[in-house]
């Protein structure tokens, strides 16, 4: 915006030097043209005078002054007679400016161009008798070299204004635009802070009356979502400690009945009420966890993705272990690269899904992960060599409580990819599901990359 305001100020302004300064300069260049053929007609009236007298007085003056104009202006003086005055300069023969004066009478001036002038000025005078009859003419070629060396000092004089007038057009344009944009960088920073999640943003109440009022708007939305979130907070907390403690005491009365009963069929009933706890335990967690994503009450920081995955990967491979299924870490990272995401999301996103590989996993089966620098991105992927989805699987596989049926049955529930995608989206990412080559399925999680710093 800064520099289309600069260009738009710029643009008026040589707008309005070309509307001011050309036509002046154009005037001046024909008050200059007029000028000078004033000048030299006055000279060439001046001899032809002389020319008329006819008598020896004023030959010899005529003489005179063509000599003395020739050496003073390095211009040409030429005559023409009809033997009236034997004046000593030069007498072109068959020269149409000259019989046109011997047989018209009229005065002639030519430029020798269409476009403001040639190199020479030829001004032809008539000289007449008493009578009125001609009786020769006068002729001065005069040399306009030096109208062309101050045409040049005008119009240069002129463009370097102009470039001037332009240069601090720009500086002035460039202070004014960043005055005017000030607010709007405000208000894009707190927009900015808010992606990232600092919900405690506020822009200030500054520039014109427009900007104001967005401001305070923006700024009383962001209190409203501040409380709304904060409320959605103390909400998640309680919940979680009324639905986890008292599903937690049944899951212990159901223990302790399963203990205490010899009865097979009683047993067997209360076992299959113990798994829907565990299974309701499992969703309530979930939704819990899928609130505090959808709150975004972290802001993103660079985090080393490595380093977590590492982590991660130790504590599911006791469990992969059990079923015989390896999981491997490959990429091709140079050094440790680190990503923008909220604290402990990696954490979850990575549980969420290498819990739902190693379940559709097959015993000996294997799962890869694989983390590659790409631009400005770093590309998380897990492989599995599952069963795979359909395209029309993958297309619901992020909506809430939709499961799909692994090898070990549909014992999720049904909210892992979808705490995934919220967690990844909240970051900045992205996440697809693709098919992995040889059969099974990749989750690709693309994070932004973080900036590497360097030691000085």
């Amino acid at each position: 915006m800064n520099r289309q305001l600069i260009r738009s100020y710029i643009l008026l302004v040589a707008v309005a030097i070309l509307l001011f300064t050309v036509p002046v300069a154009f005037t001046l260049t024909k008050q200059l043209r007029d000028d000078t053929e004033a000048s030299v007609k006055r000279e060439a009236t001046t001899m032809a005078l002389l020319l008329a007298n006819g008598d020896a007085a004023a030959c010899r003056a005529l003489t005179t002054m063509a000599g003395a104009y020739t050496a003073e202006t390095k211009d040409h003086v030429q005559v023409t007679t009809t033997d009236r005055c034997a004046a000593d300069v030069p007498r072109p023969q068959g020269d149409a400016a000259l019989t046109k004066a011997l047989e018209k009478g009229g005065s002639t001036t030519d430029w020798g161009s269409d476009f403001i002038w040639g190199p020479h000025l030829v001004v032809t005078v008539p000289a007449r008798d008493d009578g009125g009859q001609v009786v020769g003419a006068v002729r001065i070629v005069y040399s306009t070299s030096h109208l062309t060396h101050r045409l040049w000092t005008i119009w240069a004089f002129r463009a370097g204004l102009a470039v001037a007038v332009l240069a601090v057009a720009a500086l002035i344009g460039a202070v004014a635009a960043r005055r005017i944009t000030a607010p709007l960088r405000e208000l894009n920073g707190m927009a900015s802070k808010f992606s990232d999640g600092d919900l405690t943003a506020r822009s200030p109440v500054t520039g014109p009356p427009e900007t104001q009022t967005l401001a305070r708007t923006l700024n009383q939305g962001a209190e409203r979502l501040d409380t709304l979130v904060a409320s959605q907070r103390i909400f998640v907390a309680d919940a979680s400690h009324q639905l986890r403690t008292p599903l937690t005491a049944l899951r212990l009365s159901l223990d302790n009945i399963a203990d205490g009963v010899d009865d097979e069929f009683v047993r067997e009933d209360v076992e299959q009420a113990t798994a829907e706890v565990v299974r309701m335990s499992r969703l309530v967690n979930g939704l819990l966890v899928l609130a505090r994503a959808e709150a975004k009450v972290t802001a993103a920081e660079p985090l080393a993705l490595l380093d977590i995955v590492d982590e991660r990967l130790s504590v599911w491979r006791p469990a992969a272990d059990e079923r015989g299924v390896t999981i491997t870490l490959r990429g091709s990272a140079d050094g440790r690269p680190s990503v923008l995401a909220g604290p402990g999301h990696l954490d979850q996103v990575l549980d969420n899904v290498l819990s739902n590989a190693l379940e559709v996993s097959p015993d000996g089966g294997t799962i890869t992960v694989r983390v590659e620098p790409k631009g400005d991105e770093v590309v998380l992927s897990v492989l599995d060599e599952g069963p795979g989805m359909s395209d029309a699987e993958k297309s619901r596989a992020f909506d809430r409580f939709w499961r799909g049926q692994g090898l070990t049955g549909r014992s999720g529930s049904g909210l892992g990819l979808a705490v995934v995608k919220q967690l990844v989206t909240d970051d900045g990412g992205t996440v697809a599901l693709r098919d992995a080559p040889g059969g099974g399925l990749c989750v690709e999680i693309r994070l932004r990359a973080a900036a590497q710093r360097t030691g000085g």
